[in-house]
């Protein structure tokens, strides 16, 4: 009898170099392409050569376009609207305004947080650029040039930008619309044991505090939010184009706001320029656009820009967090303590699941074996845009990460401990796993001292240390710095009767049908912005059904033809979407067996599945045997009398927990005394995504989100001045990190597969933007650390790191003696000031 193999253990010929083990294979065309194998991405060939498909380039006959007018003021009660002189320029068909919407229950919409949010305004604007009335007109000159003429009147009010401020009992009152709302308060949250957590630390023997700000970022994908909305009145029926990570969602929830049956609702999400959690919510330019289509009864474009994108929507981050340790003196963490107060907008509409009012922020333990555990939040209203995204997280796991992981590097120095033996006598034993956290928290699996060592050992820590007490006793004009950040994240939301979205709970789907000529259609309900689903998907079922990854074709983004699902972010592509796939195949497999049978002339129970060969064969026969491409033929053909005819299967996967990557990461940089410059010496990266699927896609996901943490630890920042005005609203002054600020990277991994997942895979994507940001302020403070520096603030540019430098006594004045050389070779002495 056929036994099914040990998925959640990945086989030797799989394993990575770094692991000792053989190089993976790499597929280029030829051979079955499944798991562990360095496929090359299916979709890459369109996007290099220019063929990919997104909302921008959708055109339709009569397609109109949309032009959002917007607040100049953050705070502001509108007078009166006049739209006459935009009307009167050629090629303008509509001014609408919330009046024109509320004729259809349009002006308001729901938010992703039990929260309403207005469409467009009409009573007062509660953040700078926010949507006051729209344009359409025949094309996108005339739409933004008339945009321009629409006379909006407005009685300016007093902003609060600032959480703290807005608490403040004489803060102006941003939504005095809702009943009962008498301040800026939204809600408070608390996860643990108080009275247990404040126990330890009554009696510990060492504890620390800092105060950390997690500042304001914004996802900043390469492709800006849009949609094309048509409305059919021929069969009532409504199809939206639109930059969606999530189309089944947003599908319901156009549904629920328009009243459209959703049966006459299409939700269309063709290539994705990026995500990264900024296209989960709607925004009111898509309702603007689909209400306009339906009223006017053609085709309507809205296409934001970069400003708009940064200005209005969703934003990450903004978490005001203090921690705080209780421990031995020997370093062994005994109580965590955290307190947070979160800046949520104008609207409470952060992108999380609905039961979790702070996202999995409770994960704030980390990787540490903690008794107990206690954490506060509060979140406040303020005259900013509204967000709360999860910007390549899981769910605020990224500033629970980034607070205990910089707590351990005070504890450390307050103890003058290594940074990386204390997280070794604090880690949670490999053996423990399944381990239940101090917050609830149920970690899978996990072997964090593996990754630390490993991490370690590549980025030659011994030397580098050793190198960073040479530079302090010769006092060198460049300071050493070393960071840690040995992480865990929790990913692959549901299970749905834990999360939900807007009530959906959040299960994931594939549908998987092979065709009589032996290759397979696979739809998924996640969506792709990037991450290669086209790919990885079809070596799943590569895997599965011993099929070639080149036969397979993975469809996604289209209402109409793929299953119900909640789609992409938190990680949960792999973790929900691909066991779904990989149960799908199984079901499919199950039933080729039926099949192999009658084809094989032999009793179901003699034939056996061979995973190495791809191929069903009589137990004690090996010769006599048959691939499911054989077999295809045969469910259409020759089915037996026992099935039905055809070779497909659907499986709506509700996983029975999440599932927790880890990894260790450390990062070498130095730090010029003279301009607080930092510069990268080293960036190790060591992850643990549990069994691998595609080596190189993996790696690829490593670095682009490395890349992101650099921008958010040394660059990026959404600012505002004290009158509302949004002060890092474009790429002048919201800074990307671009290949001069980016290091070579050394990545390496460990694999500890989760045990309850179908092929014991964990997820990946959102790792390194969770485990950066820490290990970069780690090494900063770490090259200060010695003079008394507890602290920096991110984003850590130039001039903030030189003030520190400054204010523990490490600055140096510029060189005196700085010569200047000249094309003829002569040299000048500067002139003395």
């Amino acid at each position: 009898m056929s036994s099914e193999p040990d998925l959640t253990a990945e086989p030797e010929e799989h394993q990575h170099a770094d692991d000792g083990g053989p190089q993976p294979e790499k597929h280029c065309g030829h051979g079955r392409g499944g798991m562990g194998e360095e496929v090359t991405r299916k979709e890459d060939k369109r996007f290099i050569t220019g063929r990919g498909n997104y909302v921008d380039d959708i055109k339709k006959p009569g397609m109109l376009h949309c032009e959002i007018v917007r607040s100049p003021h953050a705070h502001a009660r509108i007078e009166d609207i006049d739209g006459s002189r935009a009307m009167a320029l050629d090629g303008v068909v509509a001014v609408l305004t919330a009046d024109d919407l509320l004729e259809h229950d349009l002006a308001t919409m729901p938010t992703l947080m039990d929260d309403t949010q207005d469409v467009l305004v009409n009573d007062k604007v509660k953040f700078q650029s926010q949507e006051v009335a729209a344009v359409i007109a025949e094309d996108r000159y005339t739409a933004k040039d008339a945009a321009e003429k629409v006379e909006v009147e407005y009685d300016v009010l007093e902003p609060v930008v600032d959480a703290e401020e807005a608490l403040e009992d004489d803060a102006p009152l941003i939504r005095d619309e809702l009943d009962d709302q008498e301040d800026n308060h939204i809600f408070d949250w608390e996860t643990g044991d108080k009275e247990a957590t404040q126990e330890v630390f009554d009696e510990a023997a060492v504890t620390v505090e800092e105060q950390m700000e997690y500042q304001r970022l914004h996802p900043a994908p390469i492709e800006t939010c849009g949609a094309v909305a048509d409305w059919d009145p021929g069969k009532d029926k409504m199809t939206v184009h639109m930059t969606s990570q999530a189309p089944h969602a947003h599908r319901t929830l156009f549904s629920q706001v328009s009243g459209i049956p959703e049966h006459k609702v299409r939700i269309v999400s063709p290539d994705v320029g990026g995500g990264f959690g900024n296209k989960v919510p709607i925004y009111p330019g898509y309702v603007v656009a689909a209400a306009a289509s339906y009223v006017l009864e053609q085709p309507v474009k809205w296409i934001e820009e970069r400003s708009e994108n940064i200005q209005t929507t969703g934003f990450a981050r903004d978490y005001d967090m203090t921690g705080e340790i209780a421990a031995t003196e020997d370093g062994v963490i005994q109580g965590v303590k955290v307190d947070v107060l979160a800046n949520h907008g104008a609207y409470n509409a952060a992108a999380q699941p609905s039961k979790f009012p702070a996202g999995f922020f409770n994960i704030f333990t980390g990787s540490y074996d903690v008794d107990a555990a206690y954490g506060s939040l509060t979140g406040a209203f303020t005259n900013t845009a509204p967000g709360g995204v999860a910007y390549r997280c899981s769910f605020r796991v990224t500033e629970a990460v980034y607070l205990i992981e910089r707590m351990v590097k005070v504890l450390a120095d307050e103890l003058d401990v290594d940074p990386a033996e204390i997280r070794r006598r604090n880690f949670i034993p490999s053996d423990a796993f399944p381990y239940e956290s101090a917050t609830g928290w149920n970690y899978d699996s996990g072997d964090y001292e593996k990754a630390l060592d490993k991490a370690l050992e590549m980025a030659d820590y011994e030397h580098y240390r050793e190198e960073q007490q040479r530079r302090i006793a010769e006092d060198a004009d460049k300071l050493i710095g070393i960071g840690i950040s040995s992480f865990t994240e929790v990913v692959g939301a549901g299970p749905g009767k834990q999360c939900d979205i807007a009530g959906i709970e959040m299960f994931d789907s594939a549908d998987l049908r092979v065709n009589p000529t032996g290759n397979a259609v696979l739809r998924i309900g996640v969506q792709t912005q990037g991450q290669g689903h086209e790919t990885t998907f079809a070596q799943i079922v590569a895997e599965e059904l011993g099929m070639d990854v080149d036969d397979i074709t993975v469809e996604h983004g289209d209402t109409d033809t793929e299953p119900y699902g909640l789609g992409t972010y938190g990680s949960r592509s792999t973790p929900v979407a691909g066991a779904a796939a990989a149960v799908a195949a199984r079901k499919v497999r199950d039933k080729a067996k039926s099949i192999a049978a009658n084809e094989l002339e032999a009793a179901e129970e003699d034939i056996e599945w061979d995973r190495e060969s791809g191929e069903f064969h009589v137990a004690g026969a090996p010769d006599r045997s048959i691939t499911i491409t054989e077999i295809a033929a045969g469910a259409y053909m020759n089915s037996p009398g026992n099935e039905e005819p055809g070779l497909e299967a659907v499986n709506y996967y509700d996983p029975p927990e999440m599932t927790y990557p880890f990894g260790s990461y450390i990062v070498v940089v130095e730090v010029d005394r003279e301009t607080g410059e930092v510069d990268f010496e080293k960036f190790v990266a060591v992850d643990d995504c549990g069994n691998r699927i595609n080596p190189m896609i993996i790696e690829g996901q490593i670095h682009g989100g490395l890349a992101q943490g650099i921008g958010t630890a040394m660059l990026e920042h959404v600012t505002y001045d004290d009158n509302g005005n949004v002060t890092g609203g474009d790429f002048m002054n919201y800074l990307l990190p671009t290949a001069n600020e980016i290091p070579n990277f050394e990545t390496g991994h460990t694999v500890t597969p989760s045990p309850h997942h179908p092929i014991g895979a964990k997820g990946v994507g959102e790792s390194p933007t969770v485990g950066s940001p820490p290990a970069i302020v780690n090494a900063v403070v770490d090259a200060m650390s010695h003079a008394g520096t507890s602290h920096v603030e991110m984003p850590m540019t130039p001039d903030t790191v030189w003030e520190e430098l400054d204010e523990v006594g490490l600055s140096i004045s510029p060189s005196e003696n700085v010569s200047f050389e000249f094309d003829d070779g002569a040299s000048e002495e500067p002139a003395d000031d």
